[in-house]
């Protein structure tokens, strides 16, 4: 499969369906809360391909590879640091591994580096962009076919993030930001601002991830596509948490009712679309019956 597919079927037309939410789901399915997931790509990696195959068979055009803590300074966390090429190479390998045959796109997940940049936190815009250019050879090298930035909430950061990608990959790029104060991120950039400051970078997908109510997601879309003329990439998480009784995220919003409004996201302009935080493959497996009925 070529890199350039992912472009071809967006220019064709095609609505595509990404996958859902990887950290819930592994939580679910064992993974402690506040560890890494990147830890079970190392320590418990069927797990990994499970999930990918799930979502497979739930209709996804696109799995995203368990990378999303991936860069050597979100990995410091976990004290993962030094493995960085090791777990980005081998959750490559794994989401392949889940996709076998099928007509399936791989991306890279990119997601932030768990620190404000200066003059906010510690990290130098420099170190910002060495960090994220180091993941993206890694996953450009090991066999993505997109590379997606995700769940951005700091244009600084990812300005910093699409200069690092686009220094070693010209692989289609993504830039996905999460709208977790209705219609503005916490550092309060609202979707206008992405659609207009993003597209002359390089990317050629902006897009809005996991975030806050369906509503206000819907409404953080509408925006985005109103100044934009290239696709947009939605993932919103599948409702608001509330906490069980373990403190353990609980996401209620039901599959279907998930899979009913994923009509209203097309209407308005959607041409890759999913689910984050609380996204089952049952909820996907609802998104996608709305979905390959407009291919």
């Amino acid at each position: 499969m070529t890199t350039s597919v992912f472009i071809e079927w967006l220019k064709d037309g095609d609505v595509l369906l990404a996958d859902g939410a990887t950290g819930s789901n592994l939580q679910a399915n064992g993974l402690p809360m506040g560890v890494a997931g990147e830890t079970w790509v190392l320590e418990n990696p069927d797990a990994i391909v499970q999930l990918h195959q799930k979502f497979i068979e739930a209709g996804s055009d696109i799995v995203l590879t368990c990378t999303f803590g991936g860069t050597a300074l979100r990995l410091e966390q976990s004290g993962l640091a030094a493995r960085m090429v090791e777990i980005n190479r081998q959750a490559v390998a794994l989401a392949r591994q889940a996709v076998g045959k099928a007509t399936v796109l791989v991306a890279g997940s990119i997601g932030p580096l768990g620190h404000l940049l200066k003059p906010l936190g510690p990290v130098e815009e420099t170190d910002a962009i060495a960090a994220y250019r180091a993941q993206a050879q890694v996953l450009d090298e090991s066999g993505v076919d997109l590379l997606l930035i995700e769940t951005q909430f700091d244009l600084a950061e990812a300005k910093a993030a699409i200069r690092g990608v686009r220094s070693v990959s010209s692989l289609p790029l993504v830039c996905s930001f999460s709208f977790d104060r209705g219609t503005r991120t916490m550092m309060g950039v609202r979707p206008r601002q992405i659609g207009e400051q993003l597209p002359p970078l390089g990317v050629d997908v902006v897009g809005i991830n996991c975030g806050r109510s369906l509503g206000e997601n819907l409404e953080s879309l509408r925006e985005l596509v109103s100044v934009v003329d290239i696709p947009v990439w939605f993932k919103p998480n599948a409702g608001l948490p509330r906490l069980d009784g373990t403190g353990k995220p609980v996401y209620d919003l039901t599959p279907k009712a998930m899979g009913e409004s994923a009509a209203d996201w097309l209407a308005a302009g959607a041409k890759v679309v999913g689910g984050c935080c609380g996204t089952s493959p049952e909820h996907l497996y609802q998104i996608a019956a709305v979905v390959k009925t407009r291919k």
